[in-house]
């Protein structure tokens, strides 16, 4: 242990290091200077890895500082959103989408108004009382390719679980239909890009049409509200497996944004379309099973836009195990689902109801030949030659 005396001498020389020897302690002070470094720090290799350190730290602060001048743009636009006017506004919340136009929805679109007007010049237009939707009678909905649960079962018609989205019941059903799907159809294409849309789209429909024939299997039905209403679960999907998803970019933020808005949008078009569900030819299954169909696969397809690697993993074990038991329960369910054999012939069915109604899209001998299609009754009969072999 050292003495007092030793102790005062250590500090002493200890302050002395700091202070000019040539005058009083008290006096000059001079900046303490450290003992040269021995000659191996001065090595080849300690200088490269101080210069691979000093480019590192380097490289992290001008990242660092890109990040942060980015999200200051980002949080300054933001905080603009109010100053924008409309159309600013409508080009910053729709800068995330894919494309510019929705080729297929527009397709889907254009088929539906061409086939209904056909379907009316060809079978006639049904009285209101037996079609108040104004549109064709049940018969020549059948016969175009209406949803039919004992063809489709017992006669492997299986067509009929995606013809009905082309169809319609009137002229009211195809009016409420289109204008939601130009307008939310279309829009949602443009943000999902075509080939997502498409798979949400005929995968709706398929589901919806196989669920209307479990629990609706005495009835005939048509429509595209089925898929429609799988846009909108698609769409509901998105906003739930991108909800913990943080923003980084402008182009995010807007997505986000137009997600927000688009929430309500979807829950009031789910009241909407699930109101007109007991419509005549339009069933309430058939909408249950679209928008449970389309978020089921939603889940899957929009797994894949995200950032985080576990919630993408989570989201699609979610998605692929809900879309297997739903389709594999309602396909296996669907071919024990018991018919009714009556409705064979749709013509004779309604007519048990309607003393009016009139068949006119069977193709059999009589109709061919009120219409002049000779042809027909010929194909109907296996006979050849013109409307006069037809005759008896």
């Amino acid at each position: 242990m050292e003495s007092s005396k030793e102790q005062s001498t250590s500090s002493q020389m200890h302050y002395s290091s700091w202070v000019d020897n040539s005058g009083p302690a008290t006096t000059k002070k001079r900046s303490y200077v450290p003992p040269s470094s021995p000659s191996t720090n001065n090595s080849p290799s300690r200088n490269k890895r101080q210069a691979d350190a000093s480019e590192e730290y380097s490289l992290d602060t001008d990242e660092e500082h890109s990040n942060h001048q980015q999200r200051r743009q980002d949080n300054n636009e933001l905080d603009d959103l109010d100053n924008l006017d409309d159309e600013e506004l409508e080009e910053l919340l729709t800068s995330h989408y894919k494309q510019r136009y929705a080729p297929l929805s527009t397709a889907f679109v254009i088929a539906q108004v061409i086939i209904l007007p056909l379907m009316m010049w060809q079978c006639g237009v049904a009285p209101l009382n037996i079609n108040p939707m104004i549109g064709p009678y049940p018969d020549a909905l059948n016969y175009w390719g209406a949803k039919n649960s004992v063809l489709i079962i017992e006669d492997g018609e299986l067509y009929r679980l995606f013809t009905p989205v082309f169809l319609h019941g009137g002229l009211i059903h195809l009016a409420g239909n289109v204008l939601v799907q130009m307008d939310q159809g279309n829009r949602w294409e443009k943000e999902w890009g075509s080939f997502i849309w498409i798979i949400v789209y005929i995968g709706s429909a398929l589901g919806s049409s196989v669920l209307s024939v479990i629990a609706m299997p005495d009835q005939i039905s048509v429509g595209s509200s089925g898929a429609i209403m799988g846009l909108f679960g698609a769409k509901f999907a998105e906003i739930i497996v991108l909800l913990c998803e943080r923003s980084t970019t402008i182009r995010e933020l807007a997505a986000e944004q137009s997600r927000k808005e688009q929430a309500c949008h979807v829950i009031f078009g789910i009241i909407i379309v699930m109101a007109m569900s007991f419509i005549p030819f339009v069933d309430w299954a058939a909408h249950l099973g679209g928008v449970v169909a389309g978020f089921a696969i939603g889940i899957v397809c929009f797994s894949f836009t995200m950032r985080n690697k576990f919630g993408t993993v989570f989201w699609l074990g979610v998605g692929i195990a809900s879309c297997f038991a739903l389709y594999t329960t309602f396909i296996a369910i669907m071919f024990t689902t018991e018919t009714d054999d009556e409705m064979r012939d749709i013509c004779e069915y309604y007519k048990q109801y309607f003393e009016d109604y009139e068949c006119k899209c069977q193709l059999d001998e009589d109709w061919a030949e009120n219409y002049n299609y000779a042809w027909a009754a010929n194909y109907y009969n296996g006979q050849e030659g013109g409307a006069d072999d037809g005759e008896k």
